[in-house]
């Protein structure tokens, strides 16, 4: 049976379009092109720019989150994030240095990962809870296809090079069409999607906001269902966010070839599309969070191929494939689960944890990623070091309640 959206779920969707433009960028070229400004080794310098950007969006979100739940606040958050963003987006196609270009990065992917926040919390207020398992994996899987679009355009550009232009022209441009797509499908979100959901408007937001910070995570922290499930989502979803951010320079760390990376991606994107929609209903189906489990699973296996096996082009291809299986089912449950979890009126205050939990986790994955690879010389050896998050994650996830993941979908 398909799935027929509100417009208002189709507008929410689409702004996934238009973000994972840049996402699927910065995880597939984008590194392969700072390793042609880096000196010596390039995964160490990225494992650490994205540890610091990981730390600022990790500082930020809790507070921007609270301010963002009261009246009128979630729109004008994401407005100022994507337009940050985007012109981050533009400006990196200019430093001919290394360290010049990674801190124009940090910046996009500051702006560009503290958008999520608003945009996830904004996904109570676009569907009902009955309907977030499907609409959030339809966001997952439309990103992934649509931004194959933008990202086809930046490819010719930068593999064909037309009128003998060099690298960092085509880079440019690239980064010109990633930041106008990322825009423009912000539109219909801004135009369709009313924040129904919200608290009063407060005279002194920002310090009621850092103040209240310790009174939400208590809030959090006595409810058992909610406290679990988030420990559980900071160790899993810290070796997806590791895997995503650090496969491509792995790859090239490894000696394949930068074309082969790429375009391998790009066969995630396309297998991730049906993946995710079937997810959805997967999860529809048997359960959230035992899709959730299932999700963990696979990627303890993908990590575990990719530590012991991963060695030429072909057997990236096939790490391609079993990544885009589940990558975004098990981002789009992990959302909606939380989704119907979290009070409705502090979607974004709640949100803001959530995703500190996920983005502060990315820290403590690809900080152990890049120094033990640095300590050792070896890649594999920090890329196995995933495996225990993803291990943490399923033990503690199995002790959410399933009474909490049964009453949400009744």
């Amino acid at each position: 049976m398909s799935f027929k959206m509100t417009k208002a779920e189709r507008s929410w969707v689409m702004y996934d379009v238009g973000n994972s433009a840049l996402v699927l960028l910065a995880t597939s070229v984008i590194p392969i092109y700072f390793k042609s400004l880096a000196d010596g080794p390039a995964l160490v310098a990225w494992s650490y720019a994205e540890t610091v950007a990981s730390l600022v969006i990790a500082l930020l979100m809790p507070i921007l989150g609270s301010i963002a739940d009261q009246q009128g606040m979630k729109k004008k958050f994401i407005i100022g994030s994507v337009g940050t963003g985007a012109v981050a987006c533009v400006a990196m196609g200019f430093p001919t240095s290394a360290m010049a270009f990674l801190v124009i990065y940090v910046i996009s992917s500051v702006a560009l990962n503290t958008s999520f926040v608003f945009y996830d919390a904004l996904l109570v207020d676009a569907t009902t809870d009955d309907r977030m398992d499907e609409v959030s994996s339809q966001g997952y899987a439309w990103g992934y296809i649509g931004s194959c679009v933008p990202f086809l355009a930046c490819l010719a550009f930068v593999l064909v090079r037309p009128f003998g232009m060099s690298l960092q022209t085509a880079m440019q441009i690239s980064f010109v069409i990633t930041a106008a797509w990322w825009v423009a499908f912000t539109v219909p979100m801004l135009k369709n999607v009313e924040q129904t959901h919200y608290k009063p408007r407060e005279e002194h937001a920002l310090v009621n906001a850092v103040r209240g910070i310790g009174a939400t995570a208590k809030r959090i922290w006595r409810d058992p269902s909610i406290r679990n499930y988030i420990i559980a989502y900071f160790f899993y979803i810290d070796g997806v966010h590791t895997i995503i951010k650090l496969s491509t320079s792995y790859g090239a760390d490894l000696g394949i070839d930068g074309t082969q990376l790429v375009l391998a991606l790009l066969v995630t994107q396309f297998v991730a599309f049906p993946s995710a929609i079937a997810y959805g209903r997967l999860g529809h189906k048997f359960g959230t969070r035992k899709m959730i489990l299932v999700g963990i699973a696979g990627y303890t296996f993908i990590t575990l191929f990719a530590a012991f096996f991963l060695r030429t082009a072909v057997e990236f291809w096939i790490l391609a494939i079993m990544v885009g299986l589940f990558q975004g089912g098990l981002q789009a449950l992990s959302r909606s689960e939380f989704g119907k979890l979290c009070p409705k009126d502090h979607a974004n205050e709640y949100f803001g944890f959530f995703d500190i939990f996920g983005k502060y986790a990315a820290i403590l994955g690809t900080f152990i990623v890049g120094t033990m690879t640095a300590a050792t010389g070896n890649s594999s050896l920090g890329v196995l070091s995933i495996v225990v998050l993803f291990i943490i994650g399923f033990v503690v996830m199995l002790r959410v309640p399933e009474r909490a993941t049964a009453a949400t979908e009744e």
